[in-house]
């Protein structure tokens, strides 16, 4: 497989490279948001008021069902007067009970993990809030229990669906008084999409398409991706994912300062090495900042003295700054780039971004 960056404006390779639909899919993100708050509304989140506060939430999900749990926990910040807490095993902490809330989130409803979850949380009498596919399996454990369901319309990959799986959590939250969150800033959150979908359509050349040119930073790079708030943080780990889904492409991730404790150290590692005499620059690293309004003043100092020292050892940089006022919108931004980003990157290797036969072929020898 070869990095091409004229197929990122050749029309016929992006329709015919992409048979799945991933393009049109992540394009979908902006009435995603608008279904997930209907859905929402619709399936009365807001009861979960009538019981009180939780003394903990707890989201149980893998994949992009694990990142809306992520991004509640970004969305609530560190002023949340309760833990939130995303598992992604088939185990609830010994410490969950009866007193907490537990939200079991699967696109598809059959997530073997947040079933097995789910069921868990049930038998220790905790509230129960399930988000997913109507008639699955997820909505029958919750029916069962008597518990709030929010079915939710996915379609296709799930990981394209994260819209659609979050934004019922962020309503719950509100209903709680956990967030801020009403229909004016879904609404602007879904208008944020909307216009990333307009600068990264396929029709829009590399040279002003965001999404093309920050999948032309990434290619034929080992890019180590930066999150500097608890919000850019939730969006680089979704961007990593997406690479390794989508594209198909290693990354790390991480969030500062922590990563200035052990990933900077790969600036002085062969990774970073570049030959100047080489004809094509090599798989080098490359460091992608992902960066937030709301800094603390010595992350802000730790960051900029990492991208100097960068720099200085020439590792290429690529700086990306989260817009909006609400943490929501900020981390909708980034991540719907990432997402285009992820997609384009495995068009420009030829790859079709939609399946995913290597973890289809673990599930299928673990169930023999």
């Amino acid at each position: 497989m070869t990095w091409e960056p004229e197929r990122l404006d050749d029309q016929r390779h992006l329709s015919e490279g992409d048979p799945g639909g991933m393009l049109p899919a992540v394009a979908a993100s902006a009435a995603h948001v608008r279904t997930g708050y209907r859905a929402a509304i619709e399936a009365r989140v807001d009861r979960l008021a009538a019981q009180g506060r939780p003394r903990a939430i707890v989201v149980a999900g893998m994949g992009a069902s694990g990142i809306a749990g992520d991004i509640l926990a970004a969305v609530a910040g560190n002023g949340a007067p309760l833990p939130i807490v995303t598992v992604r095993s088939y185990q609830l902490p010994g410490w969950v009970g009866a007193t907490d809330l537990v939200i079991a989130v699967s696109g598809a409803g059959d997530t073997e993990e947040t079933l097995a979850v789910a069921t868990q949380a049930v038998r220790r009498g905790c509230t129960l809030l399930g988000v997913g596919a109507p008639g699955s399996p997820l909505e029958a454990i919750a029916t069962q229990a008597s518990a709030v369901y929010v079915p939710v319309p996915v379609t296709g990959a799930s990981r394209a669906d994260l819209w659609l799986l979050t934004v019922p959590l962020i309503v719950a939250a509100a209903a709680l008084r956990l967030v801020p969150a009403d229909a004016d800033l879904f609404e602007r959150v879904a208008k944020s999409l909307e216009d990333m979908a307009n600068r990264c359509r396929p029709s829009s050349e590399s040279f002003i398409n965001p999404g093309k040119a920050l999948a032309a930073d990434l290619a034929e790079t080992v890019p180590m991706i930066w999150g500097s708030s608890p919000s850019a943080a939730v969006a680089a780990y979704r961007l990593a994912c997406q690479l390794h889904t989508n594209a198909k492409y290693p990354a790390m991730w991480g969030e500062l300062p922590e990563v200035g404790h052990h990933q900077m150290e790969a600036f002085d590692g062969p990774m970073a090495e570049r030959d100047i005499f080489a004809d094509t620059s090599g798989r080098t690293l490359r460091l992608v900042v992902l960066r937030d309004v709301e800094e603390h003043p010595q992350v802000t100092r730790r960051r900029e003295a990492s991208l100097r020292l960068a720099r200085e050892r020439d590792v290429p940089v690529t700086e990306l700054l989260a817009e909006g006022t609400h943490p929501l919108e900020r981390m909708a931004g980034l991540i719907g780039l990432g997402d285009y980003a992820s997609t384009y990157l495995a068009l420009g290797y030829a790859i079709d971004p939609t399946p995913v036969s290597a973890i289809t072929e673990v599930k299928a020898r673990i169930s023999q």
